[in-house]
């Protein structure tokens, strides 16, 4: 897990820096980008970031190619984190150890922060794609999964469920896009900025579904089995709004179970890339620190 940690560390160095200058400096007293840098440098794993280029090491490309793609994927994670925790959605007061956007600010400034992160990393994205065609592609890409097939598609199946019974297939889906789909940008984005053949491409995609199933089932199973201080967010809140989960259809032990075979599938994908010759090795603790953190 230390390999996993330090890998998480290095991302962080990397791009919390860039994070911060995101906004215009002439706005740095705008009360909404104050707001919305709360949240965006408030901590947190920065896995998105970690996998994408984790994913760029693999490809054997330089890091600052992807630096803005990577600053835009985790202000839309953040953003969606800003308004998953709205009175409206799952009213939560605590995130990363600190008061939610809206606590801090009130609901209309975290509404306000939360659309000035997206907007703006679409604006990152779309400058980015006058450079080639394949970043074109690539900032496509992620605007696509972070939208009604992807993030928010997944986040209004969540909405709409709460409070009733759900099918394990419903279940698939609705977290394959919410949380999945965000970690599948993390994945594909090099492959399709540095255009790797389709095999290498398909394999990445299904690695990052798995590691995205892996990261949700862990987080199901946190949310039962560990503390508020220990996540620094509150925890118990599925069964407060009688969610259905991987540990309310499978059980703890289920839901741990499952998390193994997806963890397992995720390391004989690696195995696989390794054979076509990619160095795979520093992938892996990032991959198997998303199971350890539950024990």
């Amino acid at each position: 897990m230390s390999d996993a940690v330090s890998m998480m560390n290095e991302a962080a160095e990397r791009i919390e820096p860039l994070l911060s200058k995101v906004f215009p400096e002439d706005l740095s007293s705008d009360i909404t980008v104050k707001a919305a840098y709360y949240s965006l440098l408030a901590g947190g794993k920065r896995i998105r970031p970690t996998f994408m280029y984790q994913v760029t090491k693999m490809l054997g490309k330089d890091l600052s190619s992807v630096d803005v793609f990577a600053c835009a994927l985790e202000m839309i994670h953040t953003y969606s984190l800003i308004h998953d925790d709205l009175p409206a959605m799952d009213n939560d007061d605590l995130r990363r150890g600190n008061p939610t956007c809206h606590i801090k600010f009130g609901e209309d400034i975290a509404i306000l922060a939360g659309d000035a992160l997206l907007n703006r990393a679409f604006e990152l994205l779309f400058k980015a794609s006058f450079s080639s065609e394949n970043a074109l592609s690539a900032a496509y890409n992620i605007c696509t999964l972070a939208g009604i097939n992807g993030m928010i598609g997944g986040q209004s199946i969540d909405v709409s469920s709460e409070g009733k019974s759900i099918s394990i297939d419903t279940l698939y889906t609705l977290q394959e896009k919410k949380t999945g789909a965000l970690l599948e940008a993390a994945f594909v984005t090099p492959c399709i900025l540095f255009g790797c053949d389709e095999k290498t491409t398909s394999l990445i995609r299904k690695l990052a579904g798995h590691v995205g199933l892996s990261f949700q089932i862990s987080d199901d199973i946190l949310d039962v089995t560990s503390s508020e201080s220990d996540l620094g967010k509150t925890t118990g809140k599925d069964e407060r709004d009688n969610k259905s989960t991987f540990v309310t259809m499978l059980g703890l032990e289920g839901a741990r179970a499952k998390l193994d075979d997806e963890i397992s599938s995720s390391y004989s994908i690696l195995d696989s890339l390794k054979d076509m010759g990619y160095e795979t090795d520093h992938i892996r603790p990032v991959i198997g620190f998303i199971a350890e953190r539950n024990f």
